[in-house]
């Protein structure tokens, strides 16, 4: 039985299973990363294509349940992915999962600052919509300027609330994601520059002069100060953030 505080929705349809691995691009040499593994369906297709996975959960039940049934090139991790360091794991170069909604944006961000090549992820719709939103868009935000910034994002397709049991309140997407070889923008301070951004999209409203005033003791030639977040491009909030970014 899926468990609410998990955010637990178990994808039913095997046909979208097979896309995402077809998605992926997955071969003999991969080494295949899948947070919440659920019953298992995914982990298999996995294990038919990949040198090995490492699938991560954090259920007691399921990973009861799940051990006896896996391949043995499967390595069964128990545990939080939003706090198991990444870097103690083997190195994986893909990551391929049916996410737990509620930790959608935590696990984004923290695959964003590892070195896998491509994932292919299902979100819920309207998280997807938000990380491929334009500048002036309603989905805009600091989560689509983070992504941007670190990698390359797609809507593969959308996936019906009826692909998964128990049923979800909304619909879903796969989305594709691949590192950049280098960012989208050169940033001095890194930590600062996602700090800033997340303070600017939480008065989204306001303009930007209002928002720097904790920031900077003078407005001498910074640019944008009398437009709000919402309107300027990841780029663009980049260049800021180094004008006033102190030294890391």
């Amino acid at each position: 039985m899926a468990k609410q505080r998990f955010g637990q929705h178990f994808l039913i349809n095997q046909a979208v299973a097979r896309r995402e691995v077809t998605y992926a691009q997955i071969t003999p040499d991969d080494v295949v990363l899948e947070i919440g593994p659920g019953k298992g369906a995914l982990t298999q297709l996995l294990a038919q294509h990949a040198s090995s996975v490492l699938a991560i959960e954090i259920d007691a039940h399921l990973i009861a349940a799940l051990q006896p049934t896996l391949p043995s090139n499967v390595t069964l991790i128990p545990g939080d992915a939003v706090t198991i360091d990444f870097s103690s794991l083997p190195r994986f170069t893909k990551v391929v999962s049916n996410l737990p909604f509620q930790i959608s944006s935590p696990i984004t961000f923290k695959l964003l600052s590892t070195s896998f090549s491509r994932a292919v992820l299902i979100y819920q719709k309207d998280f997807a919509e938000r990380l491929v939103a334009h500048p002036g868009s309603k989905q805009y935000s600091r989560l689509t300027v983070g992504v941007a910034y670190k990698a390359h994002c797609r809507i593969l397709e959308e996936v019906p609330r009826t692909c998964f049991s128990p049923v979800p309140k909304v619909d879903c997407c796969i989305v594709e994601l691949i590192l950049r070889d280098t960012p989208l923008f050169v940033v001095h301070n890194e930590a600062f520059f996602f700090r800033l951004t997340a303070e600017l999209f939480s008065h989204r409203r306001k303009k930007i002069r209002s928002v720097l005033k904790g920031y900077v003791s003078s407005y001498d030639q910074l640019p944008y100060l009398d437009q709000r977040v919402e309107q300027l491009t990841p780029q663009q909030i980049g260049e800021l953030c180094n004008l006033i970014a102190p030294s890391p």
